[in-house]
């Protein structure tokens, strides 16, 4: 799914080292539609700008758990998750986060306990602001936080989108993919008018490029016309790899370091910090 063209690789140089660590910058990485590359997306960006000395949590606020499972980690057997955060306020984040073995990259795990967190918090006294208080105890750690949305618009998702700073919406190339854009932009802008008047639209990512058909080539012009300078230089295409990462249970930039779909996301790590985007 990935390979970096070389002007977009030159165009954005590797990031300096940071003197200090934190405050995070928060990104929510969201599509309603499944299936488009959004866990593929936040491990593999996190991966890279780990590599690049940056300290990065990762949420998994997604009941399948797809981003725990994809780091190696085991999140039914966890003896928290982010669903007991969200459930009790004086549950130390600590607690629940894991390390992961790639150095510089934890997470906080979810398991399909997660799905029932709607339900329970529905008649919660600010339960869209419960995300943002669990961050904001452990944000000064970090250098990135990224969480992995679930594929809906409910309240989970709203919580994202009220402790992100910016959103990161990824989005396969095919016509389908296209048609929930404008209903999750409005979601985007009703959070921004009533929760988090800062919340920014840091990007669309192509994904699932294929360079060698009509049909990927007309939606990334579309993606261009409708979104213009917010649509990332970088193109994720098709590949193998990532599937085979997942089963490895580590980010591409470790699982195939030297592949183009390993430098493809290094590239939109690069253009993130270079767009201001991420320290």
């Amino acid at each position: 799914m990935a390979q970096a063209s070389s002007p977009a690789a030159k165009k954005f140089p590797v990031p300096k080292p940071l003197k200090q660590h934190g405050p995070a910058r928060i990104i929510a990485m969201c599509n309603q539609k499944g299936g488009v590359g959004k866990t593929t997306t936040t491990i593999s960006v996190a991966g890279a700008m780990a590599e690049y000395g940056r300290r990065v949590l990762l949420v998994d606020f997604d009941p399948q758990g797809a981003l725990s499972a994809g780091l190696g980690i085991n999140a039914h057997e966890a003896e928290h998750t982010v669903y007991d955060l969200m459930l009790d306020r004086n549950l130390d984040p600590h607690k629940v986060i894991q390390k992961t073995k790639i150095e510089n990259l934890d997470v906080i795990p979810a398991n399909i306990e997660l799905s029932a967190a709607e339900m329970k918090l529905v008649n919660e006294i600010a339960r869209e602001n419960i995300l943002k208080n669990i961050l904001r105890k452990v944000s000064g750690e970090y250098d990135l936080i990224m969480i992995d949305c679930q594929p809906s618009l409910g309240l989970l998702t709203v919580n994202a989108l009220t402790a992100a700073d910016g959103v990161i919406i990824p989005l396969a190339c095919e016509f389908f993919a296209l048609r929930g854009v404008a209903i999750l932009e409005e979601i985007i802008k009703r959070v921004q008018e009533g929760l988090n008047v800062t919340l920014q639209l840091d990007g669309v990512l192509a994904t699932m490029y294929d360079p060698r058909t009509l049909h990927s080539r007309e939606v990334f012009e579309r993606l261009q016309q409708a979104f213009g300078k917010k649509v990332f230089n970088t193109v994720i295409n098709k590949t193998v790899k990532f599937p085979d990462s997942s089963v490895a249970s580590e980010p591409i930039t470790t699982f195939a370091p030297t592949s183009q779909a390993a430098e493809a996301y290094r590239t939109v790590a690069r253009e993130l910090v270079s767009r201001g985007c991420a320290p």
